[in-house]
């Protein structure tokens, strides 16, 4: 079952990736600007430290973080 926690992680996901979306299409941000945002996010986690259990969430995001810019999710490439 998901929690309200859950729910608001996957709603800030949403609204990030519309915002990233947005200001490459209004050509604020051009894409190598936006993939450089998102890899100082993924490394952020990566080197976080903590318990245990945090080290290991915090690699889960970056594992999610890398797999959004493999994916292209948040700059539409031609």
């Amino acid at each position: 079952m998901s929690t309200a926690s859950e729910h608001a992680g996957q709603a800030a996901l949403s609204i990030c990736e519309a915002l990233l979306l947005a200001m490459n299409d209004r050509g604020l941000l051009p894409e190598h600007e936006i993939v450089g945002v998102l890899r100082d996010a993924a490394a952020t986690h990566e080197n976080a430290t903590g318990t245990e259990e945090e080290v290991q969430e915090h690699r889960s995001v970056a594992g999610l973080i890398n797999a959004i810019i493999a994916g292209g999710n948040s700059v539409r490439r031609v």
